[in-house]
């Protein structure tokens, strides 16, 4: 049986040396680099529909 997402689920991360908070809830996830507000946000549907992997390519197309 699985426990039912119903409050936001915050964990710790450590990428390249930085430490990062992810965050877990009903609307999707959520990682931002600690210190800081801005991050980077992905909704459950985006994630099901594949829409995650074009705004992904499509952000580092316009990182370059």
């Amino acid at each position: 049986m699985t426990t039912r997402l119903d409050k936001p689920l915050r964990r710790e991360i450590e990428i390249d040396e930085r430490l990062y908070t992810l965050t877990l809830d009903a609307a999707g996830l959520k990682l931002v680099e600690k210190g800081h507000r801005k991050g980077v946000a992905l909704r459950w549907q985006d994630l099901v529909n594949g829409d995650a992997a074009i705004a992904a390519a499509l952000s580092a197309s316009l990182a370059r």
